[in-house]
């Protein structure tokens, strides 16, 4: 690397305001295979169940739709995002209890962006997905955690049987 361009990229890294983070904190990444309580990064090369999931704004409120599903246990699932409001907005997969903790950090840090499989920020207009294997039952969440959007609604609940 030219020095020139090792200094650009050190001045970036250094100056940049952006924090990537998951579900467990700032900076804390699970990775392409890790399982978490609420399952794993799905296959692109396996089927799966393809999931419409659109992000908007009404009437003071924040909210997707639809905003409840039920996954059989050790199904995968395609998620395809649709952000159809005004404002950015995320998708987060996780336990209530997590994305609650997660929440927190992004009051701290609301520029934070997310490098985990199980989470999507869309701007306005975009389109997006994640896919997901839903290996153990129980009831998860999929939420928005830019700061006021959980509070204004913006919340669902997946049930995996």
């Amino acid at each position: 690397m030219k020095p020139i361009v090792a200094a650009a990229v050190a001045a970036l890294t250094l100056s940049s305001t952006v924090v990537l983070a998951g579900p467990g904190g700032a900076g804390h990444s699970h990775g392409a295979g890790g399982e978490t309580a609420y399952g794993k990064p799905g296959d692109p090369k396996k089927p799966a169940r393809i999931v419409p999931v659109s992000m908007r704004e009404t009437d003071g409120k924040m909210l997707f739709f639809p905003d409840k599903l039920e996954v059989r246990r050790g199904e995968q699932v395609r998620f395809k995002l649709q952000n159809g409001g005004e404002l950015a907005h995320e998708f987060v997969i996780a336990t209530v209890d997590e994305n609650r903790k997660h929440a927190e950090e992004m009051k701290k840090n609301p520029d934070m962006e997310h490098d985990d499989p199980n989470a999507k920020r869309l701007d306005p207009k975009k389109s997006g997905e994640i896919i997901w294997q839903f290996t153990k039952a129980g009831e998860f969440e999929f939420a928005c955690l830019i700061p006021g959007h959980l509070e204004a609604g913006m919340k669902g609940t997946i049930v995996v049987k």
